[in-house]
């Protein structure tokens, strides 16, 4: 069973970046499908982006396209999620999610190992 650790939300201006991880341990990554949700206060939980076991296939929400990237360190056991040119709608807890399988999904409800999440928020 894989225990999931996310870090490296925090305040950041319109038009910046961060860089979010979730590390893993427990088992490895690559043993997974991987991918990162968000919830923003009052709403439901929203996929973001998904990445394949073999991590050759991404999936990326349309309204990130172009400005967010999954990838994945197999030698650091850690899932990233780097976001360029935020926006405030972007406001979010950030949550990592494992699934067993090797596809990515957009469906939360098939992912059954997530972690605790990590906040970001982006002002005007």
């Amino acid at each position: 069973q894989v225990q999931l650790v996310e870090s490296g939300g925090g305040l950041v201006q319109a038009g910046g970046s961060l860089r979010l991880s979730c590390a893993a341990s427990g088992r490895t990554l690559s043993s997974y499908a991987m991918a990162w949700f968000r919830q923003a206060p009052g709403k439901g939980r929203e996929f973001v982006a998904g990445l394949t076991r073999s991590g050759s296939s991404t999936d990326i929400a349309d309204s990130v396209k172009g400005r967010f990237t999954i990838s994945r360190d197999n030698a650091k056991n850690t899932l990233y999620l780097q976001m360029n040119n935020l926006k405030p709608e972007d406001t979010a807890v950030y949550l990592c999610a494992a699934r067993d399988g090797s596809g990515s999904t957009r469906n939360r409800f098939q992912y059954g190992y997530w972690g605790q999440g990590t906040q970001v928020t982006v002002s005007s």
